[in-house]
Formats: structure tokens, sequence, C-alpha cells
């Protein structure tokens, strides 16, 4: 813990010219880029395996019209064509689930008060009003709704806001998409409700910046807006 709060600190010092007192935000923004830089190639891996599945969908449906009245031998035939073509349902899960890690390192960095036996001076720093380490609780209990830190709050709440639209919105079509070439017996157990589940999964994030402490809020909201960006331009 102690070597990433000194990453981070370095990173704001490196900073600090450009973006002054914002420095430490900043460090955290351009940190998440760089995490989700690093795990693009997954993302894209992910994308050729979406469209490889859309290449399966004719002989998942000879597989269909040979197995329809057997649905236990359809769903055993279609994974095992799955497995064969090395296509996996799930692989879109990797990039989100590898991220995790960086996420609990800034959320445990910002919720101590000491690093290494000495206080963390990384919760000094803030975000306009908003102190890093703070959550929106604390700016409620500091001016309410309207006060400084709150309207830092504000802003971060349209954005995922609008990010979560646009992300809804991406999901239904793909999912639209899907469901036009697909039938009940390719997909593997459970995938069916994960998948009615997952466009809804964008508003989540309203309530996860809600909660942890601005520095890992921040995380989310980088993450997920280059998360639809990136899945817009792979998925098109």
């Amino acid at each position: 813990m102690s070597v990433f709060a000194s990453l981070v600190e370095h990173l704001a010092d490196l900073l600090q010219p450009l973006f002054g007192t914002f420095a430490a935000a900043a460090a955290i923004v351009l940190f998440t880029a760089f995490v989700r830089l690093l795990l693009h190639p997954l993302s894209r891996a992910a994308a050729r395996g979406q469209k490889a599945r859309a290449a399966l969908q004719p002989r998942i449906a000879e597989l269909r019209r040979r197995h329809g009245r057997d649905p236990e031998k359809l769903q055993r035939a279609v994974l095992e064509l799955h497995a064969r073509e090395k296509v996996s349902p799930l692989s879109g899960c990797l990039p989100g689930l590898l991220q995790l890690p960086a996420f609990f390192l800034l959320y445990h960095l910002f919720s101590s008060g000491t690093i290494g036996g000495r206080a963390n001076e990384l919760l000094g720093h803030r975000l306009f009003a908003a102190p890093l380490g703070g959550r929106w609780t604390d700016a409620l209990g500091d001016g309410g709704l309207f006060g400084g830190p709150g309207l830092v709050y504000a802003g971060l709440f349209a954005v995922v806001a609008v990010v979560a639209l646009f992300g809804y919105r991406l999901s239904r079509r793909t999912m639209a998409a899907q469901a036009a070439t697909a039938g009940p017996g390719e997909q593997v157990p459970g995938l069916g409700a994960v998948t009615r589940v997952m466009p809804f999964l964008s508003f989540f994030t309203l309530v996860t910046v809600a909660v942890v402490p601005l520095a890992a809020a921040l995380y989310v909201v980088t993450s997920t807006t280059w998360s639809l960006v990136e899945r817009a331009a792979l998925y098109r």
C-alpha cells in the first residue's frame, strides 16, 4: 500500500505544474486511463469473441434443427461447439474483473488515515471543495446538496447519469442484435438472466459513486466513461 501511495504522490507532483491543487485528482484519472490502456487488448479480444460467436450462428441453427426436441442435448452440443472453436460466452467479463484490484487499492488508500506508519497526506488533496478521501454523506454534512463539496458530487452524478444512459442504450442494442439471431438453446446456463440484467448495470455506478471515497469515485467515473467509448468503437 505504501508503494502505491508513493506512486500516486509522485504522479501528483509531476502534474502539479499543470493542474495545481487538482494534481492528485488528475493523477487518479491518469492512473485509471493507464490501467484501462493495459486492459485494452483484452477488450479487443472480447470484441473479437463476440464476432466469432455471431459467426457460429448458422452452425448453432443447424444444431437447433437437429436437437430441437432434446433441450439438454442441444445445450450440451452448443457448449461443445463453443469449446471446440475456443469461443467463450463470458470473455467480455475479463476486463471488468481484472481492473477490480486497482479500484480496491484506491479505495483502501483513500480510506486509511495512516500509510506505512505515517499520516496519509493524500487525504488532504481535493477536487475543488471536496476532499478526495471524503464521501457523499460527508459532503451533505458540509454545506448540503448545494454546498461546495455537494456541487462537486452533483457534477459527478450528472456525468455518471449521462454515461449510464448511453451505456444502457448501447447494451440494449447489443442484446437486441444478439437476440435476433440467437435461440434459447445456445446460451450457457444462467447467461440469459445475466444478459437481461446487464443493461441496467450502468446505473449501478451512481450508487458506487455515492458510497465510496471521492478518489475511488473518480476511478469509477473515468473507467466507466472509457468503457463506453471503447465499446462504441469496438462493437460498431
